[in-house]
């Protein structure tokens, strides 16, 4: 395979793939009245559902992240996904409560092989000065696999029923898996500054993953990044899941009407406001080393105002209140990430980012869609749920900027002028 084509290709399948990843995963949000209806669940059961995904993804986050720093990483990441694209297929026989809880298990499971060893792949197919813009297209698959399993999940659920578009967004993961499968292996840390050329395809052992792991207590850089994108994960992953439900109960719109005018919103900001952030964090890390989380942290306090004026304008106003508040959340995606993966060196990157999973899924996304649930329960309003996404979304901007301290300094000058020279 021609050496530039490379890159571009395992590029281009490792985002398809996260796409799907968040198709399989929002499908569930904009159907989630359906299965109200057709189990009589609570708001408190049905955020349970994405509760008790993330919880088993966060458990197996660590297992299968140790797995990619000893082991071929796309097989890794290949297996998992026939695991969960079979189990989403599973779907169509899916006819209690209990036995989605179930499904939603698994899948979890499977899609943890992917979150935490992807990110390495791509850190070490692209030059450093590169690795904002790449990553960020790789997380333009985020928004817009949520965009586009708000608006299948709308549109088929209402026709067909709430089964079909899981059914549906199980199968391409198949094929994807198996040209992943047969690609090659990148060498590890190849484009980091201070790893010598003899060690980047070199593969830690067991031994030596436990010896270093305590370091990450010790790394502001890291711990920092991650917290803040714990709160962040926390906010994003709140909204994702009770936004289609707030705008059919409350502001009273269609199903189909309500999944695409949320999924239309995400996926525009999804692609520009996500590469917009990439570009722009590259741009400023030439002048200065906390550059990702600086921006990051201060387009998060700007989204929280943004956020209010959302949920509780109506008329006019709401769009764009909204369109605003989804563009400064999506801003710092690529940026945020790229930091943390920086934060680290290539011989623990994937056990890293298996830990950062499990605590911002823990923090975030696991207990959110509950905790909004069972407020909206209490207080017979959905609108004072979402309060508390507004509060995770203002302390992830101020550990953001606190964070920006421990920013590392990835490189000397003359080593970006190197590194410059070869990806030129």
């Amino acid at each position: 395979m021609p050496q530039k084509l490379y890159p571009r290709l395992t590029l281009a399948l490792l985002t398809g793939l996260n796409m799907l990843n968040y198709i399989d995963r929002s499908v569930l949000f904009s159907v989630q009245g359906l299965i109200q209806k057709e189990f009589k669940v609570s708001d408190a059961q049905i955020g349970f559902l994405t509760t008790t995904f993330f919880f088993f993804y966060i458990v197996a986050a660590p297992f299968v992240g140790s797995l990619g720093d000893l082991f071929s990483r796309h097989k890794v990441i290949a297996t998992g996904i026939f695991f969960w694209s079979g189990f989403t297929l599973l779907t169509a026989i899916t006819h209690t409560y209990n036995e989605l809880l179930i499904r939603h298990v698994m899948v979890g499971v499977g899609e943890a092989s992917y979150a935490a060893i992807a990110p390495t792949l791509i850190a070490d197919l692209f030059p450093l000065e590169r690795r904002g813009r790449m990553l960020s297209i790789f997380n333009v698959g985020l928004p817009v696999g949520v965009a586009i399993g708000y608006i299948l999940g709308g549109k088929l659920g209402d026709v067909y029923g709430w089964r079909m578009p899981f059914m549906l967004a199980g199968v391409p993961g198949f094929l994807l898996a198996v040209i992943l499968w047969m690609l090659p292996e990148p060498e590890r840390g190849q484009h980091d500054p201070g790893t010598s050329h003899t060690s980047h395809s070199r593969v830690p052992n067991l031994g030596q993953l436990f010896r270093e792991l305590p370091a990450l207590a010790r790394n502001g850089a890291f711990l920092c990044g991650t917290l803040g994108l714990a709160m962040y994960t926390f906010a994003m992953g709140g909204l994702q899941v009770w936004m289609p439900v707030f705008l059919t109960r409350v502001r009273e719109l269609s199903l189909p009407k309500a999944t695409s005018f949320f999924g239309t919103i995400v996926v525009i900001n999804g692609i520009v406001a996500t590469l917009i952030g990439g570009w722009t964090g590259d741009r400023m890390l030439k002048k200065r080393r906390d550059a990702y989380y600086v921006l990051s942290g201060v387009a998060m306090l700007i989204a929280v105002p943004l956020m209010v004026a959302s949920i509780y304008q109506t008329g006019s106003f709401m769009f764009p209140a909204m369109f605003a508040a989804v563009f400064f959340l999506l801003l710092n995606t690529g940026p945020l990430n790229t930091a943390i993966v920086n934060s680290v060196g290539p011989g623990i990157r994937a056990t890293a980012l298996a830990v950062n999973i499990f605590i911002i899924h823990l923090l975030g996304d696991v207990p959110s869609p509950t905790v909004i649930g069972k407020i909206s329960d209490k207080t017979h309003s959905l609108q004072k749920g979402f309060s508390v996404t507004f509060i995770a979304a203002a302390l992830s901007g101020v550990i953001l900027l606190v964070g920006a301290r421990y920013a590392p300094r990835l490189a000397g000058k003359a080593e970006q002028e190197s590194l410059t020279t070869e990806s030129a």
